[in-house]
């Protein structure tokens, strides 16, 4: 079998441990030092259903504005642009640069470079920042950061996924907005989060690999007004 090349090395911020890019033939991996692999370029089904599933939820929307937090490979963004429509604006937020340069450079050929999109605005900050600066901004907020509830890189994720940080997610949504948060699974008091701070919510189970692979959850939690 083809060995894995390492291609690049990136510290997270915040001592979230070294993403390392891995490159072998035409895949790709993503791995945080010590701790194995965080995303693969074969394996996207649920990352793409993040995408699909939240643009469904925002049909009546003419010029949508969404927000993603954590480009990881591109395809969350890459699936987005491709079913929210020509007027739409998407803000992306990406703690590490050099995980947007990856996705500038090799990653980019695997999604069709959607960061050329003239929709796009890539953001190399904590998204964490941009929610609590923008008040009834979104009409979508993907969250994609890190292994969900349940992080793996930094501790500093856990505001995103508890009641302060829920709470400025709601109030960073406009009337009817969409809060789509990926996570690798199941997550109870999570769940309870949401629900307390005011989200209708929907849990929905996707594969990695359309009708195959691991099974990870995506909350739809939408803002009733």
């Amino acid at each position: 079998m083809t060995p894995w090349v390492l291609l690049d090395r990136a510290q997270v911020p915040g001592n979230g441990g070294e993403l390392c890019l891995y490159q072998r033939g035409d895949e790709f991996s993503i791995k945080i030092a010590g701790r194995g692999e965080l995303m693969n370029s074969r394996v996207h089904g649920s990352e793409d259903a993040l995408a699909e599933h939240t643009c469904a939820r925002l049909v009546d929307c003419v010029k949508p504005r969404l927000l993603i937090g954590g480009l990881g490979m591109g395809f969350t963004l890459a699936a987005a642009l491709k079913h929210i429509g020509n007027q739409a604006q998407v803000m992306v937020a990406e703690l590490v640069p050099a995980v947007v340069a990856w996705n500038r450079g090799p990653l980019g050929e695997h999604t069709g470079h959607p960061l050329r999109d003239p929709r796009v605005t890539v953001n190399e900050t904590d998204v964490a920042r941009i929610l609590t600066a923008g008040q009834q901004s979104y009409d979508a907020i993907l969250l994609d950061v890190d292994n969900g509830p349940e992080g793996l890189t930094r501790q500093e994720n856990d505001w995103l996924y508890s009641l302060n940080g829920l709470n400025e997610a709601y109030a960073a949504l406009r009337p009817q907005g969409v809060l789509a948060v990926w996570s690798a699974g199941p997550d109870k008091d999570f769940l309870q989060r949401l629900r307390k701070v005011g989200f209708e919510v929907d849990e929905v189970r996707v594969r990695t690999r359309g009708s195959k692979g691991a099974r990870h959850i995506i909350w739809f939690a939408r803002r009733s007004a």
